[in-house]
């Protein structure tokens, strides 16, 4: 079994780590000279501190390298996946070849979710949604994760499974694709909001309160785009969001938080280093709920802050002052 990783991220290498890990044969491909070149030189990156990277892991710029691979995964930042998907078009892949998509969002001006980005891209292959709560810090020390991979053939989910499940990473299947990804992109929003709350100092009941009605806007337009209810209180859904929302790893609570002490968006977004997915996945979130019809509060008092310059100290005030309704 041959898998390559694109990607030279965080994710992306506690992903090769992992290949690596269940025997595989392993490519980290990145773009970027200079990083790939501190990977061979250290075996380490400092997006995963004080982790060793396996010396039978190949990290290479070398897109070549990817040839010959049964499993492809796209962990690049959301806004590359419709690049790398195009150059893997132009690369020889192997026959059957099932690519894994673990980005988390949608793409910024047609709302597509990214099993359709690639899809589009790579009409003869097989796409697998890798998704769940597994940040990548814990992921590249061994720690007990637990996800889930959808596809639209069960085949393919299989084999993503039975290629990188291990004692330490639990994967679950599921068909349900719209939900899978539905969940995993909007939980960044609900997050976002969780840390904001924090940084306003709100207290512990805020944050159970936007976790769970959080995952009702959430569940509320993934079914309405044609997903499985059940998707939601599972490892994309509930699972994610908690995380997510609690977890000192999640640059997305880490942004709300930023806000919430009176940061300016841009100056949020500086401070955080890294991409902030909730950035954008609020206005796609936006978007959605308008297309579709939804109501949904949190991500709209989101949309404000961050895009008109809403006033902070006013957005819980209008959650919470809003008409009585039934749960």
């Amino acid at each position: 079994m041959k898998v390559s990783v694109l990607g030279s991220g965080g994710w992306g290498t506690a992903l090769a780590m992992l290949a690596n890990d269940c025997s595989a044969e392993t490519v980290l491909w990145g773009k970027f000279e200079d990083e790939i070149a501190f990977i061979n030189q250290t075996r380490t990156t400092p997006l995963l501190k004080e982790v060793k990277i396996p010396n039978e892991i190949l990290a290479t710029t070398d897109k070549s390298q990817i040839k010959g691979s049964d499993i492809i995964i796209i962990a690049t930042p959301s806004f590359a996946v419709e690049e790398n998907a195009k150059m893997l078009r132009d690369e020889d892949l192997a026959d059957g070849a099932v690519i894994v998509s673990v980005a988390k969002g949608f793409e910024k001006t047609t709302l597509r979710r990214f099993s359709q980005v690639i899809a589009e891209a790579l009409p003869n292959n097989k796409i697998v949604v890798l998704s769940g709560p597994s940040h990548a810090e814990e992921v590249a020390r061994k720690m007990t994760t637990c996800v889930v991979v959808a596809s639209d053939d069960e085949s393919a989910a299989l084999t993503v499974q039975n290629a990188l499940m291990n004692e330490n990473f639990r994967i679950y299947t599921n068909l349900d694709v719209i939900g899978v990804e539905t969940g995993a992109a909007l939980k960044n929003v609900i997050a976002m909001a969780a840390g904001i709350c924090d940084g306003l100092g709100l207290g512990d009941n805020s944050i159970a309160a936007l976790i769970t009605r959080g995952i009702s806007e959430i569940g509320s337009l993934g079914v309405k785009m044609g997903a499985n209810v059940k998707t939601f209180a599972g490892l994309s859904g509930l699972g994610d969001l908690i995380v997510t929302c609690t977890s000192r790893h999640s640059r997305n609570r880490r942004f709300g938080q930023l806000l919430g002490t009176g940061l300016s968006v841009d100056e949020a977004l500086k401070k955080v280093g890294m991409t902030v997915e909730s950035y954008y996945a609020t206005e796609s979130a936006k978007k959605l709920a308008d297309k579709y019809g939804v109501e949904m509060p949190i991500v709209n008092e989101c949309y404000n802050i961050i895009y008109n310059n809403g006033d902070i100290n006013d957005a819980p005030v209008r959650l919470m002052s809003r008409s009585g309704r039934n749960e």
